[in-house]
């Protein structure tokens, strides 16, 4: 999943970030409202965590702004502003769930699992494909009783074919996904990912597809496009 963290104080943003990405997300972020609200409107994301109180251009303004262009990206509020009318302006303007500074991060990182599940209600917190079974929450994979070993990005290219199993997945789409802004990693980097994860699927039945000119698709082996 790739997310956005809104924060301008380098502390709690340091924080976040490092959270999200032991989590296996891709992560970019932006400390003022002007470049949050050009970044929304360039980039597909999964989910935003988001500070009200911000240079340039308030936090508010960048949720109001992201709800009139009818995006229905789920966004998580992160701030110190406290009361009871700062929450309900906050929810009014379109945010999915409050969280209130300090905070503890194994509620933020619930939080965000929990927001991050109710985007995908079909397939909840696990795909069944064959005898691949894919644990979107525990972040593993098994194929039948037999746990597969998975580096973090393997598995994030796994998550997003198997959200979308069936269908095809281009390069680009994994790309975004997987990276931040500040992260190095190019097309062939994504291949390489494809085939390990392809020769440890395999002996389960479960196969990785190439669609020559468009991306991948995840099935069981045998299974017609």
């Amino acid at each position: 999943m790739r997310l956005l963290i809104v924060e301008d104080d380098p502390l709690i943003a340091d924080g976040v970030i490092r959270a999200m990405r032991t989590a296996g997300h891709a992560v970019d972020h932006t400390t003022n409202g002007e470049a949050a609200d050009q970044a929304l409107r360039q980039y597909p994301y999964d989910l935003v965590v988001l500070d009200l109180g911000l240079p340039k251009v308030d936090g508010i303004e960048v949720l109001r702004r992201l709800r009139a262009r009818q995006s229905g990206v789920p966004v998580l509020v992160l701030t110190a502003r406290d009361s009871l009318t700062d929450r309900v302006t906050g929810l009014d303007a379109g945010a999915d769930d409050y969280l209130v500074k300090p905070f503890d991060l194994p509620e933020l990182e619930a939080r965000v699992r929990a927001l991050l599940r109710r985007q995908q209600p079909n397939v909840a917190g696990r795909v069944q494909i064959g005898d691949l079974a894919v644990d979107m929450t525990g972040r593993s994979a098994y194929l039948g009783d037999r746990r597969i070993e998975l580096s973090s990005r393997e598995f994030g290219v796994l998550e997003v074919l198997a959200r979308r199993a069936g269908r095809v997945v281009g390069k680009d789409q994994l790309l975004e996904s997987l990276t931040g802004w500040d992260e190095d990693v190019g097309m062939n980097a994504i291949e390489v990912y494809v085939h390990r994860l392809r020769k440890k699927l395999e002996p389960g039945g479960v196969n990785i597809r190439t669609i020559r000119g468009l991306g991948y698709l995840l099935d069981k082996s045998g299974s017609n496009a």
